[in-house]
């Protein structure tokens, strides 16, 4: 099990110790343009006239925003794991089926306010009407792992001093350094990089409070090869991480602006 800082994956406080802001690769721009972010934003693609467009960008924002959602609904609401449920897939499906998403303004909020503010109209409207949700919808070709879901907000409850739209921020950095995981794991299984991500995942996500880190010098024995090599390892899975993590925060940004500020707040990263 990872352990976490304040609720927060391991990843969360490894990454910040890799030390993200520490020299020119962790730059934005900048002369070398060691980190050139070129993904389109999924929230402007949302409002494009293209209809396979537009539901690429929608099943990226819903990827990132679906788990915060329900456990928000599960906090903020008090409803039951069954109500937030079908809340959940009933206010994703009609944020597809009316193009909700497509109307927000990045000159007046960041979309992480303007998600929570729609999804707390949606559930305060749902509650007046005091009716059960079909779940399905536009959203029903999409997966939602409640069982995990649930079995988060159960382990990371709620902070005492955390407010509900503070806790919504925090499990949608979570959201967005597992799925940046996820993608780490694919790109390295798809290029034969296994030992380099088993690497990461032993050393850089693991468990310190069970065992402690394990040395270098122990990862060599263990997986046949010298300290160098998995120093090198390393350094080279962490680095690809870091340019996952800033991918997936592109996508999900509306605008320059809020991409290099929301890079600041999360990894420490230079703004040039």
């Amino acid at each position: 099990m990872i352990p976490r800082d304040q609720g927060l994956p391991k990843y969360w406080s490894s990454v910040l110790i890799l030390g993200l802001a520490m020299d020119q690769d962790t730059d934005i721009g900048g002369p070398h343009q060691r980190f050139p972010v070129t993904n389109q934003s999924a929230i402007v693609a949302v409002s494009s006239e293209d209809d396979d467009v537009r539901q690429r960008a929608f099943e990226t924002i819903l990827a990132s925003y679906w788990k915060p959602a329900y456990k928000y609904i599960r906090i903020k609401w008090q409803a039951t794991n069954e109500d937030a449920k079908d809340l959940t897939q009933g206010f994703f499906a009609n944020a597809f089926e009316k193009n909700h998403f497509a109307r927000y303004d990045a000159g007046k909020a960041s979309f992480q306010t303007y998600l929570r503010t729609c999804l707390d109209g949606f559930v305060a409207n749902q509650k007046k009407a005091d009716s059960r949700l079909k779940r399905g919808g536009g959203v029903s070709q999409f997966s939602f792992d409640f069982i995990t879901a649930e079995d988060e907000l159960v382990l990371y409850s709620l902070v005492s001093d955390m407010t509900p739209e503070e806790y919504f921020h925090r499990e949608w950095v979570r959201s967005l350094f597992v799925l940046a995981v996820d993608t780490l794991h694919r790109r390295c299984d798809e290029s034969h990089r296994n030992v380099h991500f088993k690497l990461f995942e032993i050393y850089d996500l693991g468990d310190d409070d069970v065992e402690g880190k394990p040395s270098y010098a122990s990862l060599a024995q263990k997986f046949d090869l010298n300290t160098t090599t998995v120093n090198n390892y390393l350094a080279a899975t962490r680095h690809e991480f870091r340019k996952i993590i800033l991918e997936k925060l592109r996508e999900i940004t509306a605008t320059e602006e809020e991409f290099l500020r929301e890079a600041r707040a999360l990894l420490g990263v230079r703004m040039i």
